[in-house]
């Protein structure tokens, strides 16, 4: 049974802590091991990301650009070998990991290694009489930083491309049930960047506030739950740093009866059940206009049940997998038997199989606006449907959750499409499709779907900070 290490330094390094089990979210049976950090190694990876930051600053973006193509072209050249571990960490169906995820991640860190040399800012003038005033873009520091299950190595690539782009320095921890791919891209990146430009300590949730409370970072970027978010924004304020974050979702699709419901059945129930719905932007709720709601639920039921199938990596009739763990199993579990009495499961409800974290692809009809299943993040293969009235009803209804991060418009109208762009209030808004993303445009929500962006040049610019030299001409 192998047991994974630390990257420290460039170098694999053997952690002194405490042992846990890697279990596997398919068969339930250990296929591995990983340590929880100690507070010392915690120490030596932001010591050695502060030695190589004071060079790592001066290298140019050319020489950066450079070593991310590298980067890149080391994973692409991998992709068999990380989708292999991919799965086996996750339990996501082996045949589409690489195009669905290894070859994002090459583009997303090729992207990157274009946005180095595409700095911003405002030209250099005399903005004031007798001086000459410029902006330098620079790297933040040392960066934080914590990925999530979901999405491991994606939501890796997401987190090293723009701060290494950038000039910054890492120290990465991975969930503690998803390390694989982390640490085999940071034992890639060992022999490819500088040593100690990119960390990876492995751990817990203990391990990730020594991350967070450490006194070195400048930067705390995370992907996660929003009470994490919370505990780490209150932690980060009490020594100033800056703070990135990613979190939850409750993605509305608007579905107006104008529309082709074929397509719209189709489109939703993949944005919906992709990845067993362990998607900040999955459509989590449908809010259909009420002449064809019941037209709507028909299909939607019918297409789920024909292609929305759970199964094991191999199997080849399976659209997604296990959801990630016991714990997330028995809390989508939750959420169905807590429904209301009003409630009722037109499709799915229920654990699939007695091995493994499977649930089946669940739609549920009849429930209201202030429904717990409705304004909280399941995190699993749960769709909700609502009907409504008027375009009002249906953008306060879009709007009345506490999570801003996608939503997406169903509708022939033109004008009603941008107007919903316009007042929705998401940080992506999808017409007539749900979920495709591209590496050139930003990621990223508002209220408690947290702030700051991923992807695109605004990502990028999130991990520089900007410094105002003026000089007097006399």
């Amino acid at each position: 049974m192998s047991v994974l290490q630390n990257v420290i330094g460039g170098v694999s390094t053997p952690s002194t802590g405490a042992l846990f089990d890697l279990v596997s979210p398919v068969t339930g049976e250990v296929y591995g091991q990983a340590p929880i950090s100690t507070a010392a190694e915690v120490d030596a990876a932001f010591a050695a990301a502060s030695t190589a930051f004071d060079s790592w600053k001066r290298t140019t973006p050319a020489q950066r650009q450079l070593l991310l193509f590298r980067l890149a072209d080391a994973l692409a050249a991998r992709a068999e070998e990380f989708a292999d571990l991919e799965s086996q960490d996750t339990g996501k169906p082996r045949a589409s990991l690489v195009s669905d995820e290894i070859d994002q991640s090459v583009d997303q860190l090729r992207f990157f290694a274009g946005a180095a040399r595409d700095l911003d800012g405002r030209a250099a003038a005399e903005y004031a009489e007798g001086f000459t005033s410029y902006v330098r873009r620079e790297p933040i520091g040392v960066v934080a930083q914590v990925t999530p299950w979901n999405y491991p190595l994606n939501m890796a690539v997401w987190k090293i491309g723009p701060a290494l782009a950038a000039g910054n320095t890492i120290v990465l921890k991975p969930s503690e049930t998803t390390p694989q791919t982390t640490v085999r891209l940071a034992e890639i990146a060992a022999e490819i960047l500088p040593a100690g430009v990119f960390n990876v300590v492995l751990g817990d949730r203990e391990t990730g506030r020594l991350l967070v409370e450490h006194p070195t970072p400048q930067l705390v970027a995370i992907t996660g739950s929003v009470r994490a978010g919370m505990q780490v924004a209150t932690s980060a304020a009490a020594d100033l740093k800056r703070v990135h974050l990613e979190l939850g979702g409750k993605a509305p699709a608007l579905v107006f009866a104008d529309t082709d419901l074929d397509r719209a059945a189709r489109g939703i129930v993949e944005a919906a059940f992709f990845n067993a719905g362990q998607d900040c932007t999955a459509a989590t709720r449908v809010l259909v206009d009420a002449t064809v709601h019941d037209a709507l639920v028909e299909k939607l039921v019918a297409h789920t049940q024909s292609h929305a199938k759970t199964g094991a990596p191999d199997d080849p009739d399976a659209f997604f997998g296990p959801v990630n763990n016991p714990d997330q199993l028995a809390r989508v579990q939750g959420f169905i038997d807590r429904l209301p009495a009003h409630a009722t499961i037109a499709t799915g409800g229920r654990r699939q199989g007695e091995t493994g974290c499977f649930f089946a692809a669940t739609i549920v009809t009849g429930i209201r606006q202030d429904d717990e299943v409705v304004q909280q993040e399941i995190f699993g293969p749960v769709l909700t449907v609502q009907p409504f009235g008027s375009e009002e009803e249906a953008l306060a209804l879009a709007n009345g959750v506490p999570y801003a991060l996608a939503a997406s418009v169903w509708t022939r109208d033109h004008a009603r499409a941008l107007r919903f762009s316009r007042d929705l209030d998401f940080g992506c808004v999808w017409i007539n499709a749900h979920i495709p993303f591209v590496s050139d445009m930003p990621h990223g929500g508002f209220k408690h779907s947290g702030y700051g962006k991923d992807l695109s040049v605004y990502g990028f610019e999130d991990y520089t900070r900007i410094k105002h030299v003026m000089a007097s001409l006399d």
